[in-house]
């Protein structure tokens, strides 16, 4: 199922990181291990954030994926379910003909 992950980092663990230089090694190692369909990073609620969009493919994989970040960033993690246009299309036509 793909899962949009907002990882909303604590800014004084992410900043450790940067100033250790493990930042770019974590974020690169975890991004090879998840394989988003999507990432993106910025700014939210006033905190660093990442908006990462993977395939979930089944809720034992949730511990593997948010650990790290609660670990090693002091993140909060929220994920759910997300779809495209195209998915929208595809469930409002089966709507429509039931």
């Amino acid at each position: 199922m793909r899962t949009m992950l907002v990882i909303h980092m604590d800014t004084q663990k992410a900043s450790q990181m940067i100033e250790n230089n493990e930042m770019a090694q974590f974020m690169r190692s975890t991004l090879e291990r998840l394989r988003p369909e999507a990432a993106y990073f910025g700014p939210h609620s006033g905190v660093r954030t990442a908006f990462v969009v993977i395939d979930l493919e089944d809720p034992s994989q949730l511990p593997s994926i948010s650990e790290p970040f609660f670990a090693r960033l002091g993140a909060r993690v929220e994920m759910f379910p997300v779809m495209t246009a195209e998915d929208v299309r595809t469930g409002l036509e089966r709507y429509a003909s039931s």
